[in-house]
């Protein structure tokens, strides 16, 4: 498995995690938003390495999106559940 396509089970996990309504916004909100930069980090760090392996790029560029407006709180949610699906779907697929 390639480092770019393990990265995007991790973002994508991860995005899942966050996408649990109450745990969710009680982990972005308890850690004063750490969480979206983090997420924000990693996305770009994935989009870079699937670049290099010319992979598919839109999972990494809605989770930069999601990280931007992650902290609005409906919008935020539905961000979250769509990225990890994507992440999820692209990691899958070989």
């Amino acid at each position: 498995m390639s480092s770019s396509r393990t990265m995007k089970w991790i973002t994508g996990g991860l995005e899942a995690l966050l996408a649990i309504p109450f745990l969710g916004g009680t982990i972005v909100i308890g850690f004063s938003y750490t969480p979206l930069l983090v997420m924000l980090i990693l996305h770009v760090i994935t989009l870079v390495m699937t670049l290099k392996q010319n992979g598919k790029i839109y999972g990494s560029v809605l989770g930069i999106i999601t990280s931007l407006v992650g902290w609005i709180p409906f919008l935020g949610w539905t961000m979250h559940v769509i990225t990890a699906v994507f992440l999820i779907i692209s990691a899958a697929k070989p």
